[in-house]
């Protein structure tokens, strides 16, 4: 007898094409899964930039010992009640060459329009350690700090002298070690006066590696040194360098105190300076609104720009902020960035934020300057 089957069994078929997808599809599964899990302790060569703690220099903080004070004292000079807020912005980096962010991490911040991933080197150079990274930022800040302060007695009509002080070298390896002492000060190069840094590394590189005499002033006495610079690159250019962390000192006829722990970097100086010209002036500069910005300022009142825009765009707004006050050099970052409900101006000078400040305070903001393109 012949057994034929003239069914066909489908039930059967169709329940092993299941299994096999089934398991095809866990496989495929552990494979992300594992894949994701490798990509995530992958190392990587980027860090995150995000918004950082807001600080209103009208305002006050906490310092090291819990107690609020105020984020700008001054001492033997009448200051005035203020209003409304002058806020400075920060920036957060996540990562650093001793733990960059996981590559998870990564995609999460290219999603996000209020963080930035950026290139490892452009914010820690090679070579260039955590703690050395801080140290220099901590002297930008105190540099910051005193240029904005004499930008803002500038303006005010006091008279403020300048001259360069030395920290110290910016390495037990540089040109400068060993031949510049902390608290000298740097009175010429080459037999030409100066006071700023910008001067002094326009005649630094004049000499394109030849030895510059500087003649500085140690203990009382002067004498004259012989530093050959280094040549360095930064950014894809080349230029010459002797190693040395400077800071511009000025004899201020007032005692202005600016207490700000944990922040480092020059970018504060411009509301630094509106702070405390509020400080020193009757009635409130604002009128009550809450202004938020940030550029490094020089002595003379100049603006300059900074890193980290967007994300200080982002941190103003979050803090609350009407109005932005952003330097004209950083608009092109600025223009298709600004959050919903934030005004930004553009300013270059201390006089530009002073008015922006007073045309706000009015209610009259129709004729400031504000990012374009182009």
């Amino acid at each position: 007898m012949t057994l034929t089957d003239d069914q066909p069994r489908p039930e059967r078929t169709r329940g092993v094409s299941a299994s096999r997808r089934t398991v095809a599809g866990i496989w495929a599964l552990t494979a992300a899964l594992l894949a994701l899990v490798v990509i995530t302790f992958l190392p990587t060569s980027f860090v995150i930039q995000q918004p950082g703690p807001v600080y209103d220099t009208i305002g006050g903080v906490v310092d090291s010992d819990g107690r609020e004070v105020p984020l700008i004292e001054v001492a033997d000079a009448e200051t005035y009640e203020t209003s409304g807020s002058l806020d400075l912005t920060t920036v957060q980096v996540v990562g650093n060459r001793e733990r960059t962010p996981s590559w998870f991490e990564l995609a999460l911040a290219w999603l996000d329009p209020a963080r930035a991933v950026v290139p490892l080197d452009s914010v820690f150079p090679e070579g260039q350690t955590t703690e050395q990274r801080e140290e220099q930022n901590a002297v930008a800040m105190v540099d910051s700090q005193a240029e904005a302060t004499a930008a803002a007695l500038t303006q005010l009509g006091y008279d403020v002298g300048a001259h360069l002080r030395v920290v110290g070298p910016t390495s037990d390896e540089s040109p400068a070690a060993g031949v510049l002492a902390e608290d000298d000060v740097v009175v010429a190069a080459d037999g030409e006066p100066v006071s700023d840094v910008e001067h002094l590394k326009e005649i630094i590189a004049a000499g394109e590696g030849d030895a510059v005499v500087l003649t500085i002033e140690r203990d009382g006495a002067e004498q004259d040194v012989e530093i050959v610079p280094d040549e360095v690159e930064a950014d894809g250019e080349t230029s010459w360098a002797i190693g040395v962390y400077l800071t511009t000192a000025f004899d201020f006829p007032i005692d202005v105190t600016i207490q700000l722990e944990d922040v480092g970097g020059p970018s504060a100086g411009t509301m630094f300076a509106l702070g405390i010209i509020d400080t020193l002036t009757p009635g409130a500069l604002t009128g009550g609104e809450e202004i938020a910005g940030t550029g490094t300022i020089d002595a003379a009142g100049t603006v300059g720009a900074i890193g980290g825009i967007r994300q200080k765009l982002y941190g103003a707004s979050g803090a609350g902020a009407d109005w932005f006050l952003a330097p004209a050099e950083n608009c092109d970052e600025v223009v298709g960035h600004v959050p919903a409900g934030l005004q930004v101006f553009s300013i270059s000078t201390l006089d530009d934020a002073l008015a922006a400040v007073e045309a706000i305070a009015a209610g009259e903001t129709g004729a400031l300057p504000t990012c374009t393109t182009g």
